[in-house]
């Protein structure tokens, strides 16, 4: 193995770790969810590490967290969810041609980022509702309602 390659899967390695661990560091809030810095780190993973392998440490990250926090059969949807997210949040790089200079150019990095990651969230919870025999209306209309909580997320 080269140097490059070792170097790559160190670096997925210990932002697959930041991940989990920012993810555990769990602020509870009155719905029940919890705010977390995982969403953070894995924009950070894909602006210092590129889409492919920033997405995969975030995902791994997060599906590493809901295999040790009970939550195993949420891990897949997230691992697909962080290659989702981190698509939007490196296409918002690209648009400064990878080099921001500015606060306001990372902010519309980030909010790209949480608009992806807030529909995201409500296409699963449409979907879910879906599932359990919703009407597609009601489906939509009840998983609006939770999004109050996802947005501080």
């Amino acid at each position: 193995m080269n140097d490059h390659r070792i170097r790559s899967i160190v670096f997925v390695a210990l932002f697959t770790a930041l991940t989990v661990i920012g993810t555990m560091i769990k602020i509870p809030l009155p719905t029940g969810a919890f705010v977390h810095l995982g969403n953070a780190v894995l924009l950070l993973a894909v602006l210092l590490l590129g889409y492919v392998k920033g997405s995969l440490a975030g995902g791994l990250g997060f599906a590493i967290f809901d295999l040790l926090n009970g939550y195993a059969t949420e891990a897949p949807y997230f691992i697909l969810e962080s290659f989702i997210v981190g698509a939007f949040a490196y296409g918002a790089f690209l648009l400064f041609k990878k080099r921001p200079q500015t606060i306001w150019q990372l902010g519309v990095i980030g909010s790209v980022t949480g608009l992806a990651k807030i529909s995201m969230k409500q296409n699963k919870k449409t979907v879910l509702l879906l599932y359990f025999g919703s009407s597609w209306a009601g489906g939509w209309s009840a998983a609006g309602l939770k999004l109050p909580a996802t947005s501080i997320k």
